[in-house]
């Protein structure tokens, strides 16, 4: 047998195995829980960690968690394939390819432009409402202009989702992130609003920055390909407009409006269908072409489900929140700088078996509030170091089904990715720890 990296289908899988596991080796533990009626969620007491029974994940509960991870997630699931039906079918009707050449055209002179405009349009609708598992259906668009701009398809994703991650990281308006954060720990979001949209700015520049340089392919050929200019038809004129509006639509829909996933899908299932139409391909080849975007989405579906199992079976065997109390706990004693980059260190390992950011906020925020209170800290730094580390993780950790899905529609490997994007992440991981180490003397 030849060895090579994991699927991530047995990726996770030996990730469920193992969260089994821990809980024989892990003593069992819960904090006391009380609704917080300024969130709406509830949130831990500080100091009231005890033991309880133990309790040990069997075998059979383990396997059940893996169709359990699936239903739990089934709206996820199901925004997947309408969003990913409806661009294959958008991409079948020639129109995406036309308009991506165009834009391509328009930017000729400047292309690095082309990347800044679209990373700083991603990492926008990331800070304001966390745009992530909608990228899983704009994969063909990325994979479209990876094609024609000669660029590594991992720099294109870096510059759409991973823009989108540092934005919702750094944003002081991210609704699943900063906010709920701030709520719990009684911070104004409008305090330090200057500071934090500094680094932001800058952590979000940097990035795509070392990207659009370095993300070029070394291709003789490639690089000499004249680009010419493209006509675009009426019907692809008018798919391109219908598909924008969409996406228009949607950003307003989850920040304004407070959508759902069901309202989002079935919007880009009825484009989706109007696109078909209109670009010729009927009732019938609408609805099988319809079929085949379900067939290539499918598998993401499956891996954001057993990204899920793998916190279920943390939360059926309750080794949670021992994790939480055994990494915080020690923090008590040290001085302020070391405290705060033990902080945002344990809160980046915190988001391993904690996939979920507003999950993680509700579960730490209550311990890492009074704890700054007791170091003498500004409770902005609880917010700080939470907020950063969290969600950079997302970007780089296997538990986390959405950045899996996005690599498995774009047929790229984990270990490929992490090998990409390690470098440029932990830059801005580091530049994260700066400005909170900065923000010890700013909010002093």
């Amino acid at each position: 047998m030849k060895l090579s990296f994991p699927h991530p289908i047995i990726i996770l899988l030996g990730f469920i195995f193992v969260a089994g596991l821990s809980t024989y080796f892990i003593q069992s533990g819960t904090f006391d829980r009380v609704l917080d009626e300024k969130t709406g969620r509830e949130i831990v007491v500080p100091g009231s960690f005890r033991e309880v029974d133990d309790v040990n994940v069997g075998l059979d509960d383990i396997l059940l968690a893996i169709p359990a991870g699936i239903i739990d997630r089934a709206d996820l699931v199901v925004l997947i394939l309408l969003l990913g039906g409806a661009f294959y079918v958008i991409e079948k009707t020639g129109a995406l390819q036309v308009g991506i050449e165009s834009l391509i055209y328009q930017f000729r002179n400047k292309p690095n432009l082309l990347f800044y405009f679209l990373g700083f349009m991603c990492s926008i609708c990331g800070g304001i409402f966390y745009m992530s598992e909608e990228f899983i259906g704009l994969v063909p668009i990325f994979i479209l202009l990876a094609k024609k701009t000669n660029y590594d398809l991992r720099a294109i994703l870096s510059i759409g989702v991973g823009s989108a991650i540092i934005g919702a990281a750094f944003s002081p308006f991210n609704p699943f992130g900063s906010l709920i954060a701030m709520k719990i720990a009684q911070v104004d979001p409008v305090e330090e609003i200057i500071f934090r949209m500094i680094f932001f700015g800058l952590a979000v520049f940097i990035w795509i920055a070392f990207h659009s340089r370095n993300g070029k392919l070394k291709s003789e050929i490639a690089s000499s390909t004249e680009i010419n200019k493209v006509s675009i038809s009426l019907s692809h004129r008018l798919i391109l407009s219908l598909t924008t509006i969409g996406i228009g639509l949607m950003i307003w829909g989850v920040a304004v409006q407070g959508w759902d996933y069901n309202q989002m899908g079935i919007m880009f299932f009825v484009i989706g269908f109007c696109c078909g139409m209109i670009g010729g391909l009927g009732l019938n080849g609408t609805a099988r072409t319809f079929s085949s975007g379900f067939s290539e989405m499918i598998f993401a579906g499956v891996i954001i489900g057993l990204a899920q199992a793998i916190y279920l079976v943390l939360q059926q065997g309750l080794v949670i929140d021992p994790m939480i109390y055994a990494l915080l706990q020690p923090l008590e004693s040290l001085p302020q700088q070391i405290a705060s980059v033990g902080l945002y260190l344990s809160q980046a390992i915190i988001h391993i078996p904690v996939p979920s950011t507003s999950g993680q906020a509700v579960l730490t925020m209550p311990l890492v509030t009074p704890l700054t209170d007791l170091l003498g800290m500004s409770r902005e730094i609880a917010v700080l170091t939470f907020q950063y580390p969290a969600t950079l993780m997302d970007m780089v950790t296997p538990t986390n089904g959405t950045i899996l899905a996005v690599l498995a529609a774009a047929d790229i490997k984990f270990n490929d990715w992490v090998a990409y994007v390690w470098k440029s992440w932990g830059l801005i991981f580091g530049i994260g720890l700066i400005a909170v180490i900065i923000a010890l003397f700013w909010v002093a």
